[in-house]
């Protein structure tokens, strides 16, 4: 079959199970993704012999340790999957919830219940383990969702779209419900995105260019995040110590994920206590700085900044810094380069405190605290499928909720309009 039949076909039975989807109850779907944990286990064997091909391509076409350690599927990844069923399994549902109610001055009666969006399409690169995880997010929110996932884990994508597929199948419900596109062709991207009349909503989860691409070609709707330049502030009535705590885990815990920062603001007025120190932290952490002339005078080994440092996303162990003079100058620069993904502040200036928490136009804005709890899990969601940097349908990480929307039903008694 064309690939783009095949596509639109898997399109048309994720319509016809979205529609099974939407009157379930909590119960049958909480039933379902624990099968599919059980079975996880249970094929732990199948699931390792199949990434291992993936494995085996990807080294022989050079991909990065770090990529291939995201491609990986060992037994304590596929446990920690078969827990994140579990955890997703007990979470409250939020389909049926009502969110509000009132009742009009002609008898009326008003209510605002949420709903699947329906259709979902997930575009995402590299880890497998994204597969169970947007699976098991899109069922319990009530959406059937077509996965295409990278040509670098098409064997291990597949063998767990059967599994969860089989699952779906064994607990009652629909199998059509979650599907990966079986082709590693670049193709297959465009023809999805092009099914209007049968996906609600395109997420892609990747690269910048790839979800460039998908936003400038999609006639679906997208929620997107280009790329996350996080910034923290530390401003002059901070407690340094904590500032130092904060800003080298919200640098170096995790360097290569969008929720690390990448440029940090400091006070002129603390800047000789802070900075010294600070960047002898960064430097035992094997942290590059490229600073502002300030910082360069202040920080033996610093190199001088660039422009394009400014709105980096470096996704390594380098960090721009930048000394500034009030708390004006930092808030215009977080606006001028912020990619409005996460930015903090460290103060113990309550004002100063509010004042950047109204200001800044990020999905997540902390006081005192890592740039690095920008996460589902978290900030208490449970999970989720992507954190999106655009504020329609959702703003910030998207968990069960993000995934619904709202519709009004009605109760009347014979009402007409006059």
């Amino acid at each position: 079959m064309p690939l783009a039949s095949m596509i639109e076909d898997m399109a048309k039975h994720a319509k016809e199970a979205s529609r099974h989807l939407r009157r379930l109850e909590r119960a049958p779907k909480d039933a379902a993704l624990r099968l599919m944990a059980t079975r996880l286990m249970e094929r732990q064997a199948d699931i390792i012999k199949e990434n291992k091909k993936d494995l085996s391509k990807s080294k022989k076409a050079g991909l990065s340790p770090a990529m291939i350690d995201r491609l990986t599927l060992d037994e304590t990844v596929i446990k920690g999957m078969a827990d994140g069923l579990e955890e997703v399994a007990v979470l409250p549902d939020p389909v049926g919830q009502i969110t509000g109610t009132w009742k009009r001055p002609n008898g009326l009666l008003v209510k605002r219940v949420r709903i699947p969006l329906g259709v979902i399409g997930f575009i995402y690169e590299s880890r497998p383990n994204v597969t169970v995880d947007a699976a098991s997010l899109c069922l319990k929110s009530g959406n059937a969702v077509i996965l295409k996932g990278g040509s670098e884990a098409i064997s291990s994508n597949l063998i767990l779209a059967d599994l969860l597929e089989g699952a779906l199948k064994e607990s009652g419900l629909p199998p059509k419900a979650i599907q990966v596109i079986p082709s590693t062709d670049r193709e297959a991207v465009s023809i999805l995105i092009g099914l209007e009349d049968f996906l609600d909503i395109i997420i892609p989860r990747g690269g910048e260019g790839l979800i460039r691409f998908v936003t400038s070609h999609s006639k679906v709707p997208v929620l997107k995040h280009y790329k996350g330049v996080c910034h923290i502030y530390v401003d002059e009535f901070a407690d340094l110590e904590m500032a130092k705590d904060v800003c080298l885990n919200a640098k170096v815990q995790r360097p290569g994920v969008c929720n690390a920062m990448e440029t940090l603001l400091v006070h002129k007025s603390i800047a000789d206590a802070f900075l010294p120190d600070m960047s002898e932290r960064f430097r035992d952490a094997g942290v590059e700085i490229r600073g502002c002339p300030g910082t360069v005078k202040l920080v033996p080994g610093a190199r001088s900044a660039i422009q394009e440092d400014w709105g980096a996303e470096f996704l390594d162990l380098i960090i721009a810094v930048k000394i500034i003079s009030d708390m004006r100058e930092a808030l215009d620069h977080i606006e001028k380069y912020s990619s409005n993904h996460t930015e903090a502040i460290i103060t113990n200036d309550y004002k100063r405190s509010q004042r950047f928490l109204a200001e800044v136009d990020s999905s997540v804005v902390l006081v005192n605290a890592s740039t690095r709890f920008n996460d589902g899990n978290q900030l208490g969601l449970g999970a989720e499928i992507g954190i999106n940097t655009s504020k329609l349908h959702a703003f910030g990480p998207m968990g069960l909720e993000e995934l619904t929307t709202t519709k009004f039903i009605v109760y009347g008694e014979g009402q007409v309009r006059i």
